[in-house]
């Protein structure tokens, strides 16, 4: 799946999570996804957590990050 793909997973609207980037219009923001990750949860844990979570979704999640760290560097 290519990075444009990807980065059409992750949803801004300023009704949800005063205007967080969120997953798919969810209320799971990008942020607690990265947080999770950062504590040692394994991509298994967060599909089993949320069962309408994708493997594709995690990795927009990834993409987003590495992408605005580059930005705001």
């Amino acid at each position: 799946m290519n990075e444009q793909t990807l980065l059409n997973r992750i949803t801004v609207n300023p009704k949800i999570f005063g205007g967080k980037p969120v997953i798919r219009g969810r209320r799971l923001a990008v942020e607690h996804v990265l947080g999770m990750l950062a504590a040692g949860d394994t991509f298994e844990t967060l599909l089993e957590g949320y069962p309408w979570l994708e493997q594709e979704d995690i990795q927009a999640c990834l993409t987003y990050e590495s992408i605005n760290s580059k930005v705001n560097k």
